[in-house]
Order: C-alpha cells, then sequence, then structure tokens
C-alpha cells in the first residue's frame, strides 16, 4: 500500500510541477532531389499543414494556463475526445490522460486540435526545467551513480534521456517508477527522442517519411517515422542502385532507438499499433518487458492468422537485430557475460562488424566449439536467432542482394519457414548449378552462421521433413544432438526414409559437406589434428592456403597412413573421418571435390545414372576416358576403399547377411587394411550372398584390375616389388603377370634368392586365385572370347568360372584367336591345377579327404589316384574324367 501511495504522489507530482510553454521549431525542407527508394515512399507522410509554425497553437485550442493543477481534462480542444475515450478516473491525472489517448486503437480518430495540444504538452514535459527538477529529486542517488547522466548538460531534456538511456540499471523504487513513465512519453514521438530530430531531419525529408511539423495526422504517434527510417537502414543493405544512403549519424540514432525500445514492444509505437491485435491473439498471457512480447511475435510470425502489417512490422524489426544484436533485450542480456569472456566485442572492431548479429554467433559458436563454457542461457537465445535466420531468407541482406535472380526465377512464393533457403540449397546442388558464385557464397556464409549442423531444429524445413524418420530410426538419441542429422543419413535410401525428408537432409549436407568446421561432432574430434596436419585456424576464420573445403581431403589423406608414413591421425578422428567418408560414399555431391573436378565427365558418360551410388561407379567403369583432374580424384577414392571397403555404405547393407556369417570378425576389426572385402571375395558363392552383394563385389574387382593400387593388400605387400621389377607397369593384371612370370622363371631355373619377396609371391596366389573365378577378371581371355561368348555362352553366369568351363567344353567351335587364349589357360592349370577354377571348387571336399598333404602342384594327379575310390563324389570323380580326356587327347600338344 506504502508503494501505491508513493507512486500517486510521484504522477501527482509530476502532473503539478509541469508547465506547457510554446516553443518554435524548425521548418521542414521536404523539396529534396534525392533518389527515393518506392517501399519508402509509399510508406511516407505528406507535409502536414501549418509547416511554417509547426508549434503554434492549435485553432481553437485554450492557451495553456501557468497555473498549479493546470489539467488536460479542461481544455476544451480535447475535452470530446477524453469523454469519448478515456475513463473518468483517469481525468485528473495528466500522464493517465495522455497514456489513454496515445494508446487508443488505431482506428479511433481523435481532434487535429488535440493532437496539437498533446504535442505541446509532451514536447514540454522533457525540457521544462521544472520536470528536469523533478527527475533530480526522485532520482537523487541514481543520477549520483551514473556519471554519464550527472555529466549531461541541465536544461536541454538530455538529463531524462540519459535516465531512459540506462533504466534497466535504476533500482531506486521511485525513479524506476518515474522513468518507466517518462519513457512511454518519449518514445510515443521521434521529436522527443533525445537529439533524434536533429541527426535525421535530413533523412527524413530526403525519404518523404514524413513532415517534422504538425499536421492533421496523428503526430503524437509518430512511430510510422522512425518505422520508415528504420525500413530505409534495412533496404540501403539490400540494393546495389538506386539506394539512398542515410547519414551515419542518423543509422547510429535509429539503431539506438531501437535498442532503447528492445525491452518493452509498446516503445515501437509502429510495431506495437500494427501488431496490437495480434498480441492479443498469440501473445495475451505474455507478460510485457524483457523483449518478451517481441520473442512470442517472432515465434508465431509465419502463422496463417499473423496480419501482413505485423508480419512486416516483425521482419523490419529483425533486420534490425541482424544489423544490431543490441536491438534484441534478451539476447544481449543473456550474452553479455560471454562476450566480454570470449572478446566478441573487442574494442579494436569496426562497431559495424561487432555489432552484427551474424559476428556474435560466429564469435560465441567458435567458442562453444572449442569446449569453451557458454551459458545455457546465453545458448538458448542464440538458437532463436539462428533458428530465426534460417526460417526467413529476407533478414540476410547477403541472400536477398546477391541471390535476388535465383529467388525470382526459381523459388519465389516459398517464401515461410525456411523453403526458400532449400529452394536455393536444391540449386546449388543440383544437375546445373543453377545459383550465381556470390548466392552460393552467401548461402555458405549463412549455414555457418546458423549452424544447423549442430541442432537440426534450427532448420524447420528439415526438422519438420524428418520428423517421422527421427521418430521412429534416431528415437535413441536425444533432442537437438547433432548425432541426429548423422543418423539421419545412416538411414537414406532405406525403408524408413521418407522423400522429403530425404530431399531436405541432402540439400543442406550439400553445404555441410563443403566446410568441415559445420559438422560439429567432426570439428570436436579433429580439430587438434587439423591443426597439426592441416595448418587450419579458428572456427570462425579461414585461410587461403587451406579453404575449409580442402581441410577435409587433407585429414582423410592422413587417417590411412601406415606408421612408417608417419604423421597419422588420432584414432577418434579417424573414426569420424570415416563417418563422413561413409556418408559422402551415398551421393557424389556430396565430395566437394569430386564434383568440381568430375562435373564435365559426370555429364558425359553417367547422365542416365540417377540412383544411389551409381555415379561413382559409372566413374570407376569409365577411369580410362575420365579427364585428368577427374581420374586422379576418383583414383585416389578408389584406393581408399580397398582399404576400408565400408565407406561404401550402400554395398555394406547389401552385403550385411553375408558379412555377419562370415566376415563378422573383420569387420568388426577398426582398422580394416582390405581383410573386409577379401573375405567378401571368398564368400560370393555362400548361399547368404544376395544378387546386390555379388555384384557389388564383382564391379570392385573389375574396378581393382585397372589399377593394381586399387588392391590394398596386393599394393601393400607388393609395392617394392612392383617398383623393382614391374616399374612404369599400372593395371593390376599386367602386374600379376609381371611378377608371376618372374616366380616361374625364378622357379624352373632354382633361383636361391627369388626375387619375388615371400610376403610378395604370398598375396599374388590370392590374386591369380581370384582372377580364376570370372573370366571379366582376365581381359585378355575375355577381349578375345567375347564374341563366342556371346555366341555359345550367352545364357552362362559369369561367376563361379562357369563362361571359362562353358568355353572349354565349346572349344571345337571357337574362334582362333579364343582357341589359343582358351588353350593356354588349359596349360596354366594342367602346370598349376589350384588356378584350376572349377575342378577346385567342386572336388573341394575331396581334396580335403585325400589330398590333404599333397603339393598343390601335383593336386591333379592326387585326385586321378583317387578317383575310383568308394568315398569319391560323384560329380568331383566326372570333373577328374574330364581334365584326363583334355590331357590324353593330346589337345594341349596339338595346340601349340
Amino acid at each position: 500500500m506504502a508503494a501505491c501511495r508513493r507512486v500517486q504522489l510521484l504522477l501527482l507530482l509530476m502532473s503539478v510541477v509541469v508547465s506547457v510553454c510554446v516553443s518554435q521549431a524548425p521548418k521542414a525542407n521536404v523539396n529534396g532531389n534525392d533518389v527515393i527508394p518506392a517501399q519508402i515512399k509509399n510508406h511516407g507522410q505528406g507535409q502536414a499543414p501549418n509547416a511554417g509554425n509547426p508549434l503554434a497553437p492549435a485553432a481553437g485550442a485554450s492557451q495553456p494556463r501557468r497555473i498549479t493543477g493546470w489539467k488536460l481534462a479542461e481544455e476544451e480542444a480535447c475535452r470530446e475526445d477524453l469523454t469519448r475515450l478515456c475513463p473518468k478516473h483517469t481525468w485528473n491525472n495528466n500522464l493517465a490522460v495522455l497514456e489513454c489517448l496515445q494508446d487508443r486503437k488505431e482506428d479511433t480518430e481523435i481532434a487535429s486540435d488535440c493532437n496539437h495540444l498533446l504535442w505541446n504538452y509532451k514536447l514540454n514535459l522533457t525540457t521544462d526545467p521544472k520536470f528536469e527538477s523533478v527527475a533530480v529529486e526522485v532520482c537523487k542517488s541514481t543520477i549520483t551513480e551514473i556519471k554519464e547522466c550527472a555529466e549531461e548538460e541541465r536544461g536541454k531534456g538530455y538529463l531524462v534521456s540519459c535516465l531512459v538511456d540506462h533504466r534497466a540499471n535504476i533500482t531506486e523504487y521511485q525513479c524506476h517508477q518515474y522513468i518507466t513513465k517518462m519513457t512511454a512519453i518519449i518514445f510515443s514521438d521521434y521529436r522527443l527522442i533525445c537529439g533524434f530530430m536533429g541527426k535525421c531531419r535530413e533523412d527524413v525529408n530526403a525519404l518523404h517519411c514524413g513532415s517534422i511539423s504538425t499536421g492533421e495526422k496523428d503526430i503524437h504517434s509518430q512511430g510510422e517515422v522512425i518505422s520508415c527510417l528504420e525500413r530505409a537502414l534495412v533496404l540501403e543493405l539490400e540494393q546495389r542502385e538506386n539506394r539512398y544512403e542515410i547519414k551515419e549519424e542518423c543509422k547510429k540514432a535509429i539503431l539506438r532507438v531501437a535498442e532503447l525500445s528492445s525491452d518493452d514492444f509498446h516503445l515501437d509505437r509502429y510495431l506495437y499499433f500494427s501488431c496490437r491485435e495480434d498480441r492479443e491473439r498469440f501473445c495475451e498471457n505474455t507478460q510485457a518487458g524483457e523483449g518478451r512480447v517481441y520473442k512470442c511475435l517472432f515465434n508465431h510470425k509465419f502463422e496463417e492468422s499473423m496480419s501482413e502489417k505485423c508480419r512486416e512490422a516483425l521482419t523490419t524489426r529483425q533486420k534490425l537485430i541482424a544489423q544490431d544484436y543490441k536491438v534484441s533485450y534478451s539476447l544481449a542480456k543473456a550474452c553479455k557475460v560471454d562476450l566480454r569472456k570470449y572478446r566478441c566485442n573487442v574494442d579494436n572492431l569496426p562497431r559495424a562488424r561487432e555489432a552484427r548479429l551474424s559476428y556474435l554467433l560466429l564469435c560465441l559458436e567458435s567458442a562453444v566449439h572449442r569446449g569453451r563454457v557458454v551459458s545455457g542461457e546465453c545458448q538458448g537465445e542464440m538458437l532463436d536467432y539462428r533458428r530465426m535466420l534460417m526460417e526467413d531468407y529476407s533478414l540476410s541482406p547477403e541472400i536477398v542482394l546477391n541471390c535476388r535472380g535465383e529467388i525470382d526465377h526459381h523459388c519465389s512464393g516459398l517464401h515461410r519457414k525456411g523453403r526458400t533457403l532449400h529452394c536455393l540449397m536444391r540449386l546449388g546442388r543440383g544437375e546445373k548449378n543453377s545459383l550465381g558464385a556470390t548466392c552460393q557464397q552467401a548461402l555458405q556464409t549463412l549455414i555457418q552462421e546458423t549452424d544447423p549442423g549442430s541442432d537440426y531444429r534450427i532448420d524447420r524445413a528439415l526438422n519438420e521433413a524428418c520428423e517421422s524418420v527421427m521418430q521412429t530410426a534416431c528415437k535413441h538419441i536425444r533432442t537437438g544432438d547433432p548425432m541426429i542429422l548423422s543418423c539421419l543419413m545412416e538411414h537414406l535410401y532405406t525403408e524408413k526414409m521418407v522423400e522429403d525428408c530425404e530431399h531436405r537432409l541432402l540439400e543442406l549436407q550439400y553445404f555441410i559437406s563443403r566446410d568441415w568446421k559445420l559438422d560439429p561432432i567432426l570439428y570436436r574430434k579433429c580439430q587438434g589434428d587439423a591443426v597439426r596436419l592441416c595448418h587450419t585456424h579458428g572456427w570462425n576464420e579461414t585461410s587461403e592456403v587451406m579453404p575449409p573445403g580442402a581441410v577435409f581431403s587433407c585429414l582423410y589423406r592422413h587417417a590411412y597412413r601406415t606408421e612408417e608414413q608417419g604423421r597419422r591421425l588420432s584414432r577418434d578422428c579417424k573414426a569420424e573421418v570415416q563417418r563422413i567418408l561413409h556418408q559422402r560414399a551415398l551421393d557424389v555431391k556430396l565430395d566437394p571435390m569430386l564434383q568440381e573436378r568430375c562435373m564435365t565427365d559426370l555429364g558425359k558418360w553417367c547422365s542416365e545414372k540417377t540412383e544411389s551410388g551409381q555415379e561413382l561407379e559409372c566413374l570407376q567403369d569409365h577411369l580410362e576416358d575420365l579427364i585428368s583432374d577427374c581420374r586422379d580424384v576418383v583414383g585416389n577414392l578408389t584406393e581408399l576403399e580397398s582399404e576400408d571397403i565400408q565407406i561404401e555404405a550402400l554395398l555394406m547393407r547389401a552385403c550385411e547377411p553375408v558379412i555377419q556369417a562370415y566376415c563378422h570378425e573383420v569387420a568388426d576389426n577398426q582398422i580394416d587394411t582390405g581383410d573386409l572385402m577379401e573375405c567378401l571375395i571368398q564368400s560370393k558363392h555362400q548361399k547368404e550372398m544376395n544378387e546386390k552383394c555379388m555384384v557389388g563385389v564383382t564391379h570392385f574387382q573389375l574396378v581393382q584390375m585397372k589399377d593394381f593400387r586399387f588392391s590394398y593388400k596386393f599394393k601393400m605387400a607388393c609395392k617394392e616389388d612392383v617398383l623393382k621389377l614391374c616399374p612404369n607397369i599400372k593395371k593390376k593384371v599386367d602386374v600379376v603377370i609381371c611378377l608371376s612370370t618372374t616366380v616361374r622363371n625364378d622357379t624352373l631355373q632354382d633361383v636361391k634368392d627369388q626375387r619375388v619377396s615371400v610376403k610378395c609371391r604370398k598375396q599374388l596366389r590370392v590374386e591369380e586365385l581370384e582372377m580364376s573365378e570370372d573370366i571379366r577378371l582376365e581381359p585378355e581371355l575375355y577381349d578375345s572370347c567375347k564374341q563366342d561368348i556371346g555366341k555359345y555362352c550367352q545364357n552362362v553366369p559369369y561367376g563361379n568360372a562357369q563362361v571359362i568351363e562353358c568355353l572349354k567344353e565349346s572349344k571345337k567351335q571357337l574362334t582362333q584367336r579364343c582357341h589359343q587364349r582358351v588353350f593356354k589357360l588349359q596349360e596354366t592349370e594342367m602346370v598349376d591345377p589350384e588356378l584350376d577354377y572349377t575342378l577346385m571348387r567342386v572336388c573341394k571336399q575331396m581334396i580335403k579327404r585325400f589330398c590333404g598333404d599333397a603339393d598343390t602342384k601335383n593336386m591333379l594327379q592326387c585326385l586321378k589316384q583317387n578317383k575310383n575310390s568308394e568315398l569319391m563324389d560323384p560329380k568331383c570323380k566326372q570333373m577328374i574324367t574330364k581334365r584326363q580326356i583334355t590331357q590324353n587327347t593330346g589337345d594341349v600338344n596339338t595346340l601349340q
């Protein structure tokens, strides 16, 4: 009750001491010839009557009297409006009357004479020495504490404006109540804000934002003037040509006014009137103060029932926040300590840069990614504004400026909920890449500023599209965890994925993949390795020597180095690099270097390969035809796959049954070194093998034939031997022939120290046996017999050496070239029966039973000796007979 009495006494004191005196204001010059943007001019105010003497008493209005107890309610000019609009209990309090008439409904008009009387009254409230003396009296201790206010020149209204500026720091109760009331008065008219009129008069007139003089319009609520200037300020950044540049001191004044009105939306008069009904509809229970109503309205901005006028006003305010984060009270307050702690507002930075919302986000996000502690309250505010930037492209002037053409031609009408940005992303990853370079860069910058990789909820379009997938496939991961995106990628092209989610996910991942820092898990695990090995800079810094897109290439080059090669990645970092490689294998567009260097070849050779994984397979199939840069990238990637085939995520899915049954031990190893692919090759004809897995494994075998480096185990076992004995030979089949010939010659000549190393001879035998399983793995034989295969073995499967066996059985009908090749093969098999794939497969169990101790060179002889045993398998016995016939008919000799 005591507090209430103090407020009543304070208001009474304010009403008593105020006297109103007429002052002369300068004339407004509205005849400027400056370029005026249409968006601003349409909202401008025409010149009001009586411009020559804007503060002259209105006709019919009684002159304010210098007597104690003068009341607005007693003035004839306002009596009718007062009776109609204001409750009777307010009539005895001038400030209550003022507040009532000032906050009336938008469609309610008051008399022009009353408008003018109110204006005179308010202007004099802020400048009358007696009124200032009230401030000195009730805010005595506050003024002493606030040095800036204590030093203000008295008698010009600057003291009260200073107290308004520092109202958040006022703890004195009466002073706080007094300044709160004054704030409502000051912000109701731009001319009453300290220094504003002097700094912005020229721009107000040039932009036709309104007259500084009094007129018929509701001039005691000049929020439209400030709103007009705010729109001009944000438009300035969105236009290259025909733009009006607001004077620097006026820019500062506009942003300062926006900042001072940031805690209470009532103080943004234009927004207040534009959104009054929307506030009641969406935010009725939201208490005013500390920017809460702004935040509530921002959250409902794209609701269908939101009025267009309110939406426009909210967008303008959001654009001002993008220019100066202090225009958001909640953000500035929540992050004040963290900004200072991490030097995000250091003095040596240009004011315009450090004030940008993007700079604040990048600076604090950098701290978070480096493992520093940023308060939960600040991170919550950052999340809200990152989501805001992703929802509405128009809040990013760089996007508006650099992507205008693309938006007009391809993405018009998709403004809401982030759909425009995703439309632009789709253009970026499209076949024709319809984005200009500057638009692409603007998008990449926005993705870094908003950092959706760290929390999928920032991307509303993605969040809504993938909600069902997250609830089924990723429900074990907590909401907001960055692993959600990785989980979604793991389920790409699976039954749980839905089409809309697939599109939104790939659109976002296209841009994340072009900057390694945008995957927060990769960055956290690899930042030390990146600094040590790739000479990277901080999270929000770039380097021309090592641009963001090149860092990942650097990391994966070091991921598969041996101990002898040195400078390897840490275990945790390597695991993350492997994760990213698995994801990139799903879509060539997620590999920036591959897409950039192979764009021409993709169009030339692979335009019809549209299914997942087909494009890379196509490039591998045409390896010899690719241009040099593309061939190098595809070759390096294929070499990498040979060491860690798990990178091929689609192949791994297809081969899961076989892996679980026969290869789970090698698949579980963190270091693959080619063992898994070798196991899959050896398991090609197991019952668990399905067609997709078989095709994938065989394709990889065929690709390996193009370059011996694509067979990791063979490369590692024989690289020194190849350099010494087979220099300048690249194709695997040629390398195998070269080394095999060397081994055979050394064996025939009984050379004591064979030239081919033991480890290479062992792996060479594995390669020879694998090649004998499919005629396509022996290119010379395959090329020589293509015509005969089409004629005699057209419906015979390639695997299990069935085509080779078909050719052997049809040898009398074969062309001479093919006949000679088949003979050469048979000759080799007679000398080395282990290379007779069909014999070894059909007689596998009999070899174990009868010839377990026999030398591989004598395998056929051993089987012949046991051919008539009662325990001999009939199919094996039949195969032995076939081989005997080949020998006994002298066919081998005659073909020589």
